[in-house]
């Protein structure tokens, strides 16, 4: 940085209408890390812009000074996207929180980047209407599009790349552009909103983010189904999407996972690998698909098929795929965790996921393998010492061996967590035709490397 803190700080007040800008230790420490597993850093300053406007002035600022900035939503990211690697400017968007616009009748809201995913639920709900995604978290609408994120619903939905039509970006030179428009569809040039989606605030910033919304689904049914191996379970989600049922989710949690939920919940669900399924549509034909799919589960040696519709209790039901991370922070305590994900083809996901949980064995690293089968993404929770290197060695050893193996069966190393600072160097194998592409639309947009340096491309 090529100017003093102070004059950073002083700075950036100006550039904020309510002087919205601090370099309090502890907010400083509240933006050196999210979720992941990855080292903190502490940002210079820390700056609360509450439009457009505000961050295309820093952003003009901080581009002519060559000053890192990177943008901050809710810190849950798992990839260390928001941790500031180089210092400079954490754009922090909790001013930037409202719902701008909801058009009920094109299935369409606009919002500021600030907004969670369960906050925007909440106000769709009166118009009968829901956002689909669900990473787990409630995470940021800004940190969802940036990291292209999915989740549970993705199987019947689609991801957030599948959502976002059209977003409002300032670039590192502080130019506000628009990238899509609000029509379902368009032949008209390059795709550059599915470009700035995933891009993790690599490329610019988003100040606001229109999305296609659906309505809220007259009945719902949840249920679970046992296996006696990995195998017949993916076997047994692969049969469900070819039998062209209208599943909505589809997850699976390994034999471990489901005792680590016994010993920290008030649960005594048999020990052996889970599909979780969920069903959306009217009452009759939730029944008739869940019929269906008991049958052809039933078929691939399923047994203990348990059905809810009752909202408390299809809640309770799913606790055990969504609070499945906080149940190996709770039962190993002083450990932390390394949660990876890779994705597959279908066809090679049974044999990766037995590879994870073979190789976590083989080399005594304890944890869980779960994931959304419907769409061959699978996670590894990995839990480790981080005072003791050689633990942390061991994980690293695991995660690599998972992403290798993804790679080698034409997967990707990661299939909505992102790239950030973890899977860095998996990227030049996984697009070694198109890296240098992608090399130089980020020195196009960013030509000083100011925006989000040292995630994607470094």
């Amino acid at each position: 940085m090529n100017i003093a803190q102070a004059d950073l700080l002083l700075e950036m007040t100006k550039r904020t209408s309510e002087k919205r800008a601090t370099q309090n230790e502890t907010i400083l420490r509240q933006h050196s890390s999210d979720e992941s597993y990855h080292s903190p850093v502490l940002p210079d300053v820390v700056v609360y812009p509450s439009s457009a406007e505000e961050i295309s002035s820093i952003m003009s600022f901080a581009n002519e000074n060559k000053i890192p900035v990177v943008p901050f939503g809710a810190g849950s990211s798992l990839e260390g996207h928001c941790i500031p690697v180089k210092g400079g400017i954490s754009i922090n968007f909790q001013e930037m929180n409202q719902i701008l616009e909801i058009r009920p009748d094109d299935f369409l809201v606009k919002v500021q980047p600030g907004v969670t995913r369960t906050q925007l639920n909440l106000a769709l709900k009166k118009h009968g209407l829901f956002f689909p995604v669900d990473p787990g978290a409630d995470a940021t609408i800004g940190g969802m599009a940036a990291t292209n994120a999915s989740g549970t619903t993705s199987v019947k939905y689609g991801i957030m790349r599948d959502q976002v039509r059209n977003l409002q970006v300032v670039l590192a030179d502080g130019q506000v552009i628009q990238t899509g428009g609000l029509a379902a569809k368009s032949s008209a040039g390059y795709h550059l909103t599915g470009m700035f989606v995933g891009s993790e605030g690599t490329l610019g910033v988003f100040t606001e983010i229109t999305l296609k919304v659906y309505g809220i689904p007259e009945a719902v049914l949840a249920a679970r189904c046992t296996f006696p191996s990995v195998q017949s379970a993916v076997e047994a989600a692969s049969g469900v999407l070819g039998s062209g049922t209208g599943i909505a989710r589809i997850e699976l949690v390994d034999e471990r996972s489901i005792v680590q939920v016994n010993n920290n919940s008030d649960t005594s669900y048999t020990e052996a690998p889970t599909l979780f399924l969920e069903f959306h549509g009217n009452p009759a034909s939730v029944t008739y698909e869940a019929s269906l799919t008991k049958e052809l589960l039933e078929s691939f040696g399923g047994v203990e098929w348990v059905e809810e519709r009752d909202s408390k209790a299809r809640a309770k039901l799913w606790e055990a795929r969504h609070h499945l991370a906080y149940a190996f922070k709770h039962g190993y305590p002083g450990k932390s965790m390394m949660f990876t994900d890779v994705c597959l083809p279908l066809s090679e996901l049974s044999g990766a996921i037995v590879h994870a949980r073979e190789t976590m064995d083989a080399i005594g690293v304890p944890g869980a393998v779960l994931g959304h089968v419907g769409d061959g993404n699978f996670h590894a929770i990995l839990m480790y010492d981080p005072i003791r290197p050689e633990e942390r060695e061991k994980a690293d050893k695991v995660n690599s061996s998972i992403v290798e193996y993804a790679l080698n069966k034409g997967g990707t190393c990661t299939g909505e967590h992102g790239i950030g600072i973890g899977k860095a160097k998996y990227l030049a194998k996984e697009h070694a035709d198109t890296l240098s592409i992608m090399s130089g639309i980020k020195k196009q947009l960013d030509p000083n490397d100011i925006l989000n340096p040292g995630k994607i491309i470094v």
